[in-house]
């Protein structure tokens, strides 16, 4: 069984303190009621602050609620990011980021009287003091809160957790199975054999993009027919409701986009990957899982073509600009043409016509754009304002791609889980397009 980290195992002694202690810092914190929410709520001096898991920021109903998501105008600082070890930097900037100044009045809400708590004593430590309490169970039912449009697609490891319990929670079907997968590229002892959440199978990514025999090796999106083999061999069928989880979340997102494309019809991601599993406190499984195979989909793949562009769809869509965006989920330098941003792929530069869209700011392993401290999905309005500087309308057919497929895979989950309708992943990538002597560019592009 895996340890669990000092700083966790410190923020719950925290929290049970603040339970047995409730006169503690939110407690003396000044108490906000509705009414007073609502008045400042369009007011540029305060800041309202979600400091619950991002995922009842994002529509889960957790910690006895009863609406899930946030009040409108909200940000979002969840207390689960202080469980990090190593990231104050990280979390200064993201202070900045939220407009969570030190001269603005600061009100804190969650729905246990602990997450505001654990931040409130952060910010007071950073200088912050002129902080507020309000209590979301509070907020009346009759007032819509703000929830993502398809929030149930990423799930907080606290459902998972119920599922293995035997329950039923919220958004999953009664009368299905549930299956657990961890996907991650290599053999079990890679990565799976380290710790994985318990009765998940593992998925090794080259089941789904077999390596070449070129030199140097590439990996590709299989073809229709080794991904069906791929679909029976681990025993999919398209009734099937399937959480995809892993260590690295790339690859989580990247076989549960293609099992939506095979037509399994309920694929939803851990959100945060394991990681979200240890801070929660539960511990990773070691003992190996097998699929069972089947001998019918139930259905034609693929099931859903549309979440993935071909090549040739993707020259078609840049012909088109009024409707069609090819948006590259690249770092800056690999998008100027500065890197090819991996170590087995020389050519530098991006697709004519593609629009710079954000990725991570280090390599081809990194989303910092889109995620928070705890690796959950990033607040979609700043993902939104990200994509409003580079132009990019969200009105458009929107084809995300990077590099190979990975990094588009997790933007695509998010755009999905926030609502917008015409979105795709160009699978090929960049590696694709320039492999097969299709024009590019290099430097910075005119404005």
């Amino acid at each position: 069984m895996s340890k669990i980290p000092m700083k966790i195992i410190f923020y719950h002694m925290v929290v049970a303190l603040v339970t047995i202690m409730p006169l503690h810092v939110s407690a003396a914190l000044p108490q906000m009621t509705t009414e007073q929410i609502l008045s400042i709520q369009e007011k540029q001096d305060w800041k309202i602050v979600d400091c619950r898991l991002n995922d009842a920021f994002n529509g889960w109903k957790l910690d006895g609620v009863e609406q899930g998501g946030h009040i409108p105008g909200a940000t979002d600082f969840s207390a689960n990011w202080l469980k990090i070890d190593g990231n104050e930097k990280e979390l200064k900037e993201t202070l900045a980021a939220k407009g969570m100044s030190k001269d603005k009045n600061i009100v804190l809400y969650d729905a246990n009287g602990k997450d505001a708590t654990v931040v409130a004593e952060y910010l007071e430590s950073q200088g912050f003091g002129d902080l507020h309490y309000y209590d979301i169970k509070n907020w009346p039912v009759e007032r819509q809160l703000q929830r993502y449009e398809n929030y149930h697609l990423i799930v907080p490891a606290v459902i998972v957790h119920d599922i293995l319990e035997g329950q039923t929670p919220e958004t999953f079907p009664a009368d299905k199975n549930i299956k657990i997968v961890e996907a991650s590229w290599g053999e079990e002892k890679t990565s799976y054999a380290k710790g994985h959440i318990p009765t998940s199978f593992h998925i090794n990514t080259d089941n789904i993009e077999p390596p070449t025999t070129t030199d140097p090796v590439m990996w590709m999106l299989a073809d229709d027919d080794t991904l069906s083999e791929f679909a029976l061999k681990f025993g999919f069928t398209k009734d099937d409701v399937v959480i995809v989880t892993g260590a690295e979340q790339m690859a989580a997102y990247r076989i549960a986009l293609v099992l939506r494309y095979i037509g399994v019809e309920d694929v939803r991601v851990l959100n945060g990957g394991t990681l979200s599993w240890t801070l929660a406190g539960y511990e990773l499984e070691k003992k190996s899982h097998k699929p069972s195979s089947v001998a019918d989909f139930g259905a034609q793949i693929p099931g859903d073509p549309s979440v993935i562009d071909t090549i040739e769809e993707a020259k078609a869509g840049l012909t088109t600009p009024d409707t069609y965006t090819l948006v590259d989920n690249r770092t800056w330098d690999e998008h100027i043409g500065a890197i090819s941003g991996y170590s087995y792929h020389k050519i530098k530069g991006r697709i004519p016509g593609s629009v710079f869209g954000y990725a991570g700011k280090t390599d081809a392993y990194s989303l910092d754009y889109f995620r928070n401290p705890d690796k959950t999905m990033r607040n979609v309005d700043e993902i939104l304002a990200l994509w409003q500087e580079q132009g990019i309308d969200t009105n458009k057919r929107l084809a995300f791609t990077c590099g190979s497929g990975w990094r588009a895979a997790e933007i695509f989950y998010y755009a999905d889980v926030y609502g917008l309708k015409d979105i795709g992943v160009y699978s090929d990538g960049w590696i694709g397009w320039s492999n097969n002597g299709n024009p590019f560019v290099t430097g910075e592009p005119k404005k």
